[in-house]
């Protein structure tokens, strides 16, 4: 597709950004403070710094001369090592450890309003009597309307002291008083789950968007609940994942897989190697999954799919992955600061290293990224070319292939459309989410009938509320061919609904209703083997 390039830059951000990385010894401990200050690169460096700093004829700010030195140098190593700003660090660190000590509310600003869109399930607000629909009008005396505020600084004052109070001013539709709510703080979970439900008779299903600290306990917490419903099989939801630490990932193949398996290798500069093994006890050795993944998917997505596709464990279901090989190490630069740094490449248990070539630069190596959708490859499984020297063997004969992603089992192709760029732009811009809160605003006691269940299986979305959205958009200047997306966009408006007055969960069960790749899934599932048509073909 001609444009896709600016369809996907957020996500390609967000690969770049998590990658894969190890976790525990993410400081640079293990070189010599001795090393750095006998280094002359290092003086020269300084040195450098300090004339600009003392002696150059103008005021400069040497702290950007640093960044944009770092980037640099990082830029001419590979294309995911890279610098991180004291901002950037915190933020990525908040978001991988799996927690923040706040309130818990999803807001956004409308009308230059803190206004709530739901409160967090077991969360303090919900704790405290804080609805839906809310406006915070002040915290702890101070104003938070009329000041255009941005979500970040709001963020930023909900946050605190886990068990401090916050007392919020409260307007509330309806209510002819101003409330004066207490909330405590209360440290709240990042979830990396997105998902999990029965998809359909004993087929489970679980959705991860990240690898985070706390994703394994999550992940076991799904599947239990999943196996209490009685579960024979699972669906293991990998799309869009960029990637995060390497050991949590490991830890989740390690359920799926027999005592002694391989599970993957790394060997870094002086060609040592590590090897993992899967341990004894696994909870699903004995089930049989599918694993979900779009191009998208990387790093320790990556490591999951192989690790099972190599060791003849379920089948991999969609297009072909990201294709990053690298593992990082996070190394604190002394200020806030930090480097992500390629320390050493990994493998799956065949050998295979699925990372893409970079050897002509940054630019090049995303460039080739896009060339995917412009040569027809996410259309057709005919149009992915692997070299000989690439093709691998699973331990029961299975070819699969190295060299640039993890070329799924059962190909579901990709549907691009001539409105898709305009289509993927409003639905990520928040533009969306900004309708939805408007008529939940003025609505919300039409939707008390359902219960969460009934919403999901039997809610639909009139024509009217089509219409008055498309009304809506083409003030924002959206246009497109409406009646050619009445469906999706129908779904989209659901789903945003069901996740406003729920929770994510809700989301991901309606935007997976008709999805190509969960319905090949079911078909698999109720055929108990890929057609002709669905299995990979690879030339």
């Amino acid at each position: 597709m001609k444009n896709i390039r600016y369809i996907l830059p957020i996500l390609l951000a967000g690969a770049l950004a998590v990658g894969v990385f190890l976790g525990g010894a993410l400081g640079f401990t293990n070189v010599s403070e001795e090393l750095f200050s006998a280094n002359t690169k290092k003086m020269k460096l300084n040195k450098l710094i300090d004339y600009i700093d003392y002696e150059y004829v103008d005021h400069v700010n040497t702290d950007s001369i640093v960044e944009v030195a770092v980037n640099n140098i990082l830029e001419n190593l590979d294309p995911h090592s890279v610098y991180l700003s004291k901002y950037e660090t915190q933020k990525i660190s908040e978001n991988m450890k799996g927690g923040h000590v706040s309130i818990g509310v999803n807001f956004f600003m409308y009308r230059d309003t803190v206004s709530v869109v739901n409160v967090t399930e077991g969360g303090p607000s919900k704790y405290a009597g804080v609805k839906p629909g809310d406006r915070i009008l002040s915290l702890n005396g101070e104003i938070l309307y009329g000041k255009n505020l941005s979500e970040e600084k709001v963020n930023d004052k909900l946050k605190g002291v886990e068990g401090s109070a916050v007392k919020l001013q409260i307007y509330r539709k309806g209510e002819k008083d101003i409330l004066d709510i207490e909330v405590k703080r209360k440290n709240l979970p990042i979830k990396s789950v997105d998902s999990y439900y029965m998809l359909a008779d004993s087929l489970g299903y679980i959705k991860i968007n990240r690898f985070a600290e706390s994703t394994y306990d999550e992940f076991l917490e799904a599947f239990k609940k999943l196996q209490a419903a009685g579960i024979k099989k699972l669906v293991l939801d990998l799309r869009n994942n960029p990637g995060g630490y390497v050991s949590v990932a490991e830890r989740i193949v390690d359920e799926f897989l027999e005592e002694g398996k391989l599970i993957l290798f790394t060997k870094n500069k002086s060609g040592s190697v590590h090897e993992e093994f899967a341990t004894p006890g696994g909870l699903f050795e004995n089930g049989e999954v599918y694993v979900l993944i779009n191009e998208i998917s990387a790093s320790a997505s990556e490591i999951v799919a192989g690790a099972l596709q190599d060791n003849d464990k379920g089948t991999i279901v969609g297009r072909r992955s990201f294709g990053k090989g690298l593992v990082q190490r996070e190394m604190n630069l002394g200020d806030g600061s930090s480097i992500r740094l390629t320390v050493s490449r990994y493998y799956t248990p065949t050998g295979r290293s699925i990372q893409r070539p970079y050897r002509n630069g940054t630019k090049d190596y995303y460039d080739d990224f896009y060339a995917r959708y412009e040569s027809g490859e996410m259309e057709s499984v005919d149009k992915i070319k692997v070299a000989d020297s690439l093709i691998f063997k699973t331990p029961k004969g299975k070819i699969v292939y190295g060299g640039g992603g993890i070329i799924p089992d059962v190909f579901v192709p990709f549907k691009p459309s001539f409105d898709e760029e305009s289509l993927s732009h409003m639905l990520r811009s928040g533009f969306l989410n900004f309708y939805v809160f408007e008529h939940l605003d003025k609505n919300r006691d039409l939707y008390s009938q359902y219960s969460r269940k009934q919403f999901v299986e039997e809610f639909e979305v009139s024509d009217e509320l089509f219409d008055n959205y498309v009304r809506f958009a083409q003030k924002g200047r959206y246009i497109l061919d409406y009646p050619a997306y009445v469906g999706r966009i129908k779904k989209y408006i659901k789903a945003m609904i069901g996740k406003q007055l729920y929770n994510k969960n809700i989301y991901e069960q309606i935007m997976n209703q008709n999805d190509d790749i969960v319905n090949a899934v079911l078909r698999l599932n109720n055929s108990g083997a890929a057609t002709k048509d669905d299995r990979a073909a690879i030339k």
